[in-house]
């Protein structure tokens, strides 16, 4: 049974066609990315479906509810988690006062645990709150009255690193406990982990849902390569090479630190690959750039054939996706 169904949905603002003939469903216990660019139609396809803007033609329904008709979807609610993008409170009361009146219309049995995990300051007046702390607290009002569905747009903007890790941590768990996640961004990375299926916007059409694995299986890997000598791109015609770009220098020094380490993607022992242990290269060096679909493994052992200087592996951006899959008008 679909938690979340959106049937030709579309809304036209007259010069733009934010939505064009939508259509997907979302599984119950599912948790499913909705992907697309700033401006894809992401916002108005979640403002729809919450109630806050009727579409043009089309509609759908969220947990059996009619998302058109105001008083059948109310019921619903109360039932649905939602955080919007840019989440805004009043910046006179403090986030405790804000999470007593959301507790006071939908309740609020999880909020001690929420609290714990997010830990925004609901002593402060929200005025006070940097980004990532209106967005932490926009997370826990989104759960603690625990929903069986929760909508969010942009979960994670402005949260630093360690707390997206925790959020990630946190929907895998509610995955577990049989939880229907529906959630947008434009940051592919973001839902790799927590995704069981994603839905691909662009120019408010949807191109494609797949399954996370498949759509990541098919992005490839976006590869960054320096190379001893005067190396045109044709040295990497390769299988699963795409878009090659490449640009020679005079010279430059191997085993970089401020290139290379856990926070570049992949890395790669290139000292091991070539014996060149932080020593200056002799002549020109090339750096080439491109996307990669096949087997790592198999490039290495085809770049070991070159005095390899440093290689970072990482995954390709959204926008890779977009460029190598649907780009053209027909997409």
């Amino acid at each position: 049974m679909s938690a979340l169904e959106v049937r030709g949905l579309t809304k036209n603002y007259g010069e733009v066609l934010a939505n064009d003939d939508v259509t997907f469903a979302v599984g119950e216990g599912e948790v499913f990315g909705y992907l697309g660019p700033n401006g894809a139609g992401k916002t108005t396809t979640i403002r729809t479906l919450m109630g806050f803007q009727a579409p043009t033609s089309g509609g759908g329904t969220v947990l059996g509810h009619d998302v058109t008709d105001e008083a059948d979807l109310i019921a619903a609610k109360r039932r649905i988690g939602y955080l919007p993008a840019n989440p805004a409170f009043d910046e006179g009361v403090t986030g405790r006062e804000i999470l007593d009146l959301h507790a006071s219309i939908k309740g609020d049995e999880r909020r001690a645990e929420l609290l714990e995990t997010f830990d925004p300051p609901v002593d402060r007046t929200v005025r006070d709150y940097s980004t990532g702390n209106v967005q932490k607290l926009g997370l826990v009002q989104a759960f603690m009255h625990d929903p069986d569905l929760v909508v969010m747009d942009e979960p994670t903007s402005g949260l630093d690193p360690l707390m997206q890790r925790a959020f990630n941590d946190f929907v895998e768990a509610e995955k577990e406990r049989g939880l229907t996640v529906f959630l947008s961004s434009h940051v592919l990375s973001e839902v790799r982990r927590v995704c069981d299926r994603v839905g691909i916007i662009r120019e408010g059409r949807l191109v494609t849902t797949e399954r996370i694995e498949d759509l990541l299986h098919r992005t490839g890997k976006f590869v960054r390569v320096r190379v001893a000598g005067d190396v045109g791109t044709r040295a990497f015609d390769l299988d699963g090479v795409h878009d090659v770009s490449c640009s020679t220098t005079d010279g430059g020094r191997t085993d970089d630190p401020a290139e290379t380490g856990p926070d570049a993607g992949e890395s790669v022992d290139v000292d091991a690959l070539d014996g060149t242990e932080g020593t200056p290269s002799d002549g020109p060096v090339t750096e080439c750039t491109f996307t990669f679909t096949g087997d790592v493994n198999e490039l290495i052992a085809a770049l070991g054939e070159r005095r390899l200087l440093d290689l970072d592996v990482e995954e390709a951006p959204l926008e890779e996706v977009f460029m190598r899959f649907y780009g053209g008008s027909d997409a």
